[in-house]
C-alpha cells in the first residue's frame, strides 16, 4: 500500500478536482492526506449563513475535516496562507497570500509533509490552475517545487477535460436541456480553462465513488449550496460531468496512457 497526497488552494477543491481518486485510493488500502494552501477566508456565504461571531474560515476549515473523513482521508493539514482571492482583486497582493507567498518557502512546507508521509504520489494543479485563479497557479508551482525537494515518484497535475465538457454541453443543447445560447466560447476559452484533451494523459474513472464525492461537496455547505448546479443536477448529469477525473504527468503520453494513479503501489 502507497500514500497519495492531494494539494489543494481552498476548502472543497478537493471533493470537485479529486474527490473520486482520494476515495478510490482509500477504499483500496491506500493512506490518503488532504494538503489545502488556504483556510478560504474570501468565500461568500449569505446573509445569517454563519452564527454571531462565527468567522468563515472556521466554518470551512470544520467542512474541511467533514468531507475529508467522507472522502477516506487520514490526515489534514492547512499550511497557513490566506486566501488570495480572484485574478487582479487587490486582495491578490495582501499580506500571507498564498499568490505573494515565496514560493521556495512554501515548497519546503509541503516537501517536509511529502517527506513525513514518504508519499509516493501527490496531485497538484496544471500551469494555469485550472481556470486562472491565483492560488490554483500557485498550487502548481509550489506544489511542482515540493515534488522536486521531496523526490515524489509520481506527481500528477490535476486538470479539467475541456473538449470532454465541450461535448457534454453540446449534447445538453441538442437535448433541449440548455438553451444554445448558454453555450461557452471554447475558443475564447482555449488559454483560460482546463485542458485541450489531446494532453491529457491519464482518467481515472470514479464512477463508484460518486456517491462519496457528492456526499464530500454537501459537507461543503457554506460554498456549495443544495441549489448550486454541482448538486442540483440529475445523477446521469453528475456523473457526466464528474465521473472522470483527468490528469497529466511528465514522461507520460502523448495521449491518455494511465487510468490509475495508484497502479502497481
Amino acid at each position: 500500500m502507497a500514500t497519495l497526497v492531494t494539494f489543494h488552494a481552498h476548502p472543497d477543491d478537493e471533493c470537485i478536482v479529486t474527490g473520486g481518486v482520494m476515495r478510490k485510493a482509500a477504499d483500496e488500502g491506500h493512506r490518503v492526506v488532504l494538503v489545502v494552501a488556504t483556510r478560504g477566508e474570501l468565500g461568500e456565504v449569505p446573509d445569517g449563513f454563519l452564527a454571531d461571531g462565527e468567522q468563515l474560515w472556521e466554518r470551512r476549515v470544520r467542512e474541511t475535516h467533514a468531507a475529508a473523513e467522507v472522502l477516506g482521508v487520514k490526515r489534514v493539514e492547512f499550511l497557513g496562507y490566506r486566501d488570495s482571492g480572484m485574478m487582479g482583486e487587490a486582495t491578490n497582493d495582501g499580506p500571507g497570500t498564498f499568490w505573494t507567498a515565496d514560493v521556495e518557502e512554501a515548497a519546503g512546507r509541503l516537501a517536509a509533509i511529502l517527506r513525513e508521509e514518504n508519499a509516493e504520489v501527490l496531485t497538484i494543479y496544471d500551469d494555469h490552475g485550472n481556470y486562472g485563479h491565483p492560488d490554483h497557479i500557485q498550487v502548481h508551482r509550489v506544489g511542482a517545487r515540493a515534488g522536486e525537494l521531496a523526490g515524489t515518484p509520481r506527481v500528477y497535475e490535476a486538470t479539467a477535460n475541456r473538449d470532454h465538457m465541450r461535448r457534454g454541453l453540446e449534447a445538453a443543447v441538442e437535448m433541449g436541456a440548455i438553451p444554445a445560447d448558454q453555450l461557452p466560447d471554447f475558443e475564447a476559452q482555449q488559454q483560460q480553462f482546463g485542458t485541450a484533451e489531446a494532453d491529457i494523459t491519464a482518467a481515472v474513472d470514479v464512477t463508484p465513488f460518486l456517491d462519496a464525492k457528492r456526499a464530500a461537496m454537501r459537507a461543503h455547505a457554506s460554498q456549495i449550496s443544495a441549489e448550486s448546479w454541482f448538486l442540483a443536477m440529475p445523477d446521469e448529469g453528475f456523473r457526466g460531468a464528474f465521473g472522470t477525473e483527468w490528469f497529466m504527468r511528465a514522461g507520460q503520453g502523448p495521449g491518455i496512457t494511465e487510468t490509475d494513479l495508484m497502479a502497481g503501489l
